[in-house]
């Protein structure tokens, strides 16, 4: 079983329409206080694939997650995660709502199998995804700007053969980008990567178009209470448990980014312009870097793997 898991508060837009018509997939869509639940009811009945867990659904199955998240948070897509993992899904899609899906997404899978792919080693210690492709100018949200000068000092190793527990597609338009690079150059983005890439560096990869393989849900989460570093730092925690894990490919959405104040981004992303460098450098201490209430998350979350 394959299973997409996104949250909103928006009417069912084109890229959640898309993902319905996904009828291979169970689509989970976890909704909020202010999610217009009749619209996704409706989804419901009309694709059998749909789920829809309205507010009272997770305070009824997921009573003591839903308190340690709280509402209001695009964070609630964790309670998405352990349903899908309840229901016995293997490969589990973290998509957002404004990321429209291209034809062929879902379909160049290198989750659960042997894949060949571009092997870079950078020279800085953390590996930026987009310092490969066509908008190396651009840097991931969530990577150092310390190593920002050394971002692109990359060497290719040629090709490698192994298996990925998370496969992070790249994703056209409004890209995913650091705050301050959002700012100031305000990009609309086509990538050219084709093939599949990694790196024997940890690295950034987001909630919003990313697939992982069930042994490895466990130990990811959207982590709420760090601001705009939630699903970047989940990705890092990952990385300690399953280093070399992640594997990057071409992109497979469209991003029509939801209206957003990008100030107001840039101030949730101070949290990891301050801490993201020293948690990368500590990952075996990674609790004491989580704020009190997110550790309470984090410890409530994983029981429900257990």
């Amino acid at each position: 079983m394959k299973a997409i898991v996104t949250t909103t508060i928006y009417e069912p837009t084109e890229a959640t329409i898309k993902f319905c018509q996904k009828k291979d997939w169970t689509f989970i869509i976890v909704g909020d206080l202010k999610t217009p639940h009749d619209s996704y009811r409706a989804l419901e009945k009309k694709y059998p694939n749909v789920i829809y867990l309205s507010p009272e659904d997770q305070e009824k199955k997921y009573k003591e997650l839903s308190d340690a998240i709280g509402w209001k948070s695009i964070q609630r897509r964790n309670i998405g995660f352990v349903e899908a993992y309840n229901l016995g899904a293997d490969i589990i899609a973290t998509v957002d709502d404004d990321n429209i899906p291209y034809d062929f997404w879902g379909e160049n899978l290198a989750i659960g199998k042997e894949v060949e792919a571009d092997f870079y080693e950078p020279g800085a210690d953390i590996f930026d995804p987009l310092s490969v492709t066509n908008c190396s100018h651009l840097w991931h949200r969530g990577y150092p700007i310390e190593l920002l000068s050394a971002k692109n000092k990359i060497q290719y190793k040629g090709k490698i053969r192994k298996k990925f527990l998370v496969q992070a597609d790249l994703w056209d338009g409004d890209p995913d980008i650091d705050a301050i690079c959002r700012l100031t150059l305000k990009p609309i983005v086509k990538f050219d990567t084709t093939n599949f890439y990694c790196s024997n560096k940890i690295s950034p990869f987001n909630s919003q178009n990313t697939f992982l393989a069930r042994e490895a849900l466990p130990f990811y989460s959207v982590l709420p209470h760090i601001g705009r570093m939630d699903d970047i730092w989940g990705g890092y925690i990952l990385q300690k448990f399953f280093p070399g894990s992640v594997v990057y490919s071409q992109a497979s959405v469209y991003q029509e980014r939801n209206k957003q104040d990008l100030l107001v981004n840039l101030e949730k992303e101070i949290f990891g312009y301050r801490n993201s460098l020293k948690l990368i450098g500590n990952l075996n201490d990674y609790n004491n870097f989580l704020p009190p209430e997110t550790l309470k998350f984090w410890n409530i979350y994983q029981k429900h793997f257990k």
